[in-house]
């Protein structure tokens, strides 16, 4: 159990067992080199199975990713492995153990098994953690948060590993409620200058990051319980003090994404700015990428300014990003070099890659066996959980052409929010019935991580599987009040997430934007508008309307999300948090079963045939393409989709559709 001191004595703690020097200095050129190897975003993916479809599915899997991690220890035995957070929620099973049967505290959460299992040197706390709350956070971590309402957890089950996190800090006393950092003592095989084998101790810091907008997205669980600090801010207080503690070697764990704009202590994607502060390596997460990419053009980091996506390096630090799901290592190939009495990192020589569980030849790596062992039990109670049906549909719903305007796997979840909202306006908040209640809803799964990430509820039996694959998030309800001006900036925004076409090209244009994260393309229920996508963006959205007529700037309305968007997730225009009027307690998921259970059977002209929005009819010269899954068009025929054709298999499960515009 983790306890709670000052800042210095932290470091001291952090220290335990540790010199700050070798007894023995190595001579001047001594050589070591040291792998670090990362996961993140695991997301409870630990099996190579999809809860939503209770069905096996190889293309993740820590259970796969652990036979990287076995192979790159034997290649590299000088390694550490690390993980960059987003752990503990991200499938039913998250749920199961959090909220359907909550682990006991003399238990342990599966992942945290086979982390253990896997042997794990440390860790960082991603903004997913605190999707559950502080209490269950605290229990699971078996770590003391100082918090009078939480109570102090007393030897539960928990990581093996150092858990790092330096910039959430205790409101009441303003130091991290975890430790901040670690410093890791290790002894790796190294080289002397005349060649000879040596064995060399090494101080190695970690320490983590999380988004500071964790105080937006989690307000409800976070909100006069912690307070979030600056990266820089705080990379800057600690790391020197790494330093002055003998810490060899600095290795920053950011929960976050690249993102090399100005910065902000409030920024989300914060760890460019971190390569500022004297660390020598980054791993990062958060933005389920994949860091270097030398080998695609779509890659968001290929013209990022500081950024090399060939040898990995971030303003020249040594930097990676290992996918998600277990889908990929990270690994970072250091060269250390004692120079003028200490070590010191040779960048020319470090080397920068990710690992696939995909082989070259289309096949999987091999899943490790004890992984599953492991967390047998947990699998089947999730599986078994997940099978309680609570209604039925005359129609399937499905997210391949969402992103075209079916609305069969949307429709739904508007429903279901905007009921939910405009009942409890009408029983708490009088004074906004007048105002119409819209409802927005993401298609979360469209294809992001490849042909298996597509939602897909067949006609039949809805379980609650189905309804966490409708919505797969474990958000809470909230609303904001609006302008007409406010809607058009929303829709503006979720507009991007086509690219821009140019009518006269006599090429095939792709119509995605593979840089615009697919829950952010937000489908407004209770409007008409049009999407012309020959246009710029900010200038797109075309005939909005509700009930027939205009809808003016001025006019008010009330709109259901979630509270990620309603807090300012996705960077809308104007929705930063300001303008909302309900927090509720309950999860959009639970609202949606609640509303399907009272509802029954879901009919297609009812519940999955209202499409608030189409594109603009254009000529082209040539149509475009949209990937989705293959051989899929009856479906897209069936949701009354026109001009699309072809989708043969392109050899991985999705097909290259093309769409005529002018229909």
């Amino acid at each position: 159990m983790m306890k709670y001191f000052t800042l210095s004595a932290i470091a001291l703690t952090a220290l335990a067992g540790c010199s700050s020097t070798p007894s023995t200095q190595p001579e001047e050129g001594s050589k070591v080199d040291v792998t670090l190897l990362e996961t993140t975003d695991i997301h409870q993916n630990l099996l190579s199975y999809d809860y939503y479809k209770l069905a096996a599915n190889p293309s993740f899997g820590l259970e796969r990713a652990a036979t990287l991690i076995q192979q790159a220890r034997a290649q590299y035995p000088n390694n550490l492995l690390l993980d960059d957070g987003d752990l503990i929620q991200g499938t039913a099973l998250g749920d199961y153990q959090a909220v359907v049967n909550p682990v006991k505290c003399a238990s342990m959460l599966a992942v945290h098994k086979v982390m253990n299992y896997l042997k794990y040197d440390a860790g960082t706390i991603g903004n997913h953690e605190f999707n559950y709350g502080l209490p269950f956070l605290s229990q699971v971590t078996n770590t003391d948060f100082r918090m009078a309402d939480i109570g102090k957890p007393a030897g539960c089950g928990a990581p093996s590993y150092p858990q790092v996190l330096a910039n959430v800090n205790n409101l009441a006393d303003g130091k991290p409620i975890f430790q901040p950092y670690t410093l890791l003592k290790r002894t790796f095989t190294g080289t002397a200058p005349d060649g000879s084998s040596i064995q060399v101790p090494l101080n190695i810091g970690v320490i983590g990051f999380t988004p500071p907008t964790i105080m937006d997205w989690d307000k409800k669980n976070l909100q006069g319980k912690v307070i979030t600090a600056g990266l820089l801010e705080t990379a800057n207080t600690y790391i020197p003090q790494m330093r002055q503690q003998g810490a060899d070697l600095v290795v920053a764990l950011s929960h976050g994404g690249l993102d090399p704009s100005s910065y902000s202590p409030t920024m989300e994607n914060g760890s460019w700015h971190l390569t500022k502060t004297g660390i020598d390596a980054l791993l990062i997460g958060h933005s389920h990428d994949i860091f270097p990419n030398p080998g695609s053009a779509s890659s968001q980091f290929n013209n990022m300014q500081g950024v090399d996506n060939t040898k990995g390096l971030v303003n020249g630090v040594p930097t990676v990003m290992g996918g998600n799901w277990g889908n990929r290592l990270g690994l970072i190939h250091l060269t250390l070099k004692f120079t003028g009495g200490k070590w010191v990192v040779q960048n020319d020589k470090s080397a920068v890659e990710t690992r696939s569980i995909k082989n070259a030849d289309g096949t999987y790596v091999p899943a490790d066996p004890n992984v599953g062992q492991l967390v047998a039990a947990e699998h089947q109670g999730t599986i078994n959980y997940v099978k309680t049906p609570v209604g039925s549909t005359d129609f399937e719903m499905n997210t391949y052409f969402a992103l075209l305007g079916d609305v069969s796997a949307i429709q739904v979840v508007n429903m279901a929010q905007q009921d939910y909202v405009s009942k409890y306006i009408k029983a708490n908040l009088p004074q906004h019935a007048s105002l119409p209640v819209l409802s927005v809803s993401a298609p979360f799964k469209a294809g992001r991580n490849g042909s298996s990430d597509f939602t897909d509820v067949k006609q039949g039996s809805i379980a609650i599987n189905n309804a966490a694959d409708l919505y797969l998030y474990p958000n809470t309800v909230q609303a904001v009040k609006v302008t007409g001006a406010d809607l058009k900036n929303w829709l503006e925004r979720s507009a991007q997430m086509f690219n821009t076409i140019d009518p006269t090209a006599a090429a095939t244009q792709d119509l995605i934007n593979p840089n615009f994260q697919v829950f952010n393309f937000d489908v407004m229920y209770g409007v008409q508008y049009q999407i012309d996508v020959t246009k710029p963006v900010g200038s797109r959205i075309v005939g909005l309307s509700y009930n027939g007529a205009p809808v003016d700037p001025a006019q008010q309305f009330v709109v259901a999300t979630n509270n990620y968007r309603a807090s300012g997730g996705g960077n809308f225009p104007g929705i930063d948090g300001t303008k909302t009027i309900i927090q509720s307690p309950d999860a959009n998921r639970d609202v949606l079963i609640a509303y399907i259970k009272a509802n029954g059977n879901l009919t297609r002209a009812q519940y999955g045939s209202t499409q608030p929005w189409s594109f603009v009819k254009v000529s082209t010269a040539a149509p475009v393409r949209f990937r989705s899954i293959a051989g899929q068009l009856p479906l897209a025929q069936l949701a009354g989709l026109k001009g699309l054709s072809g989708g043969s298999d392109n050899g991985d499960g999705t097909g290259d559709y093309l769409l005529d515009l002018s229909k």
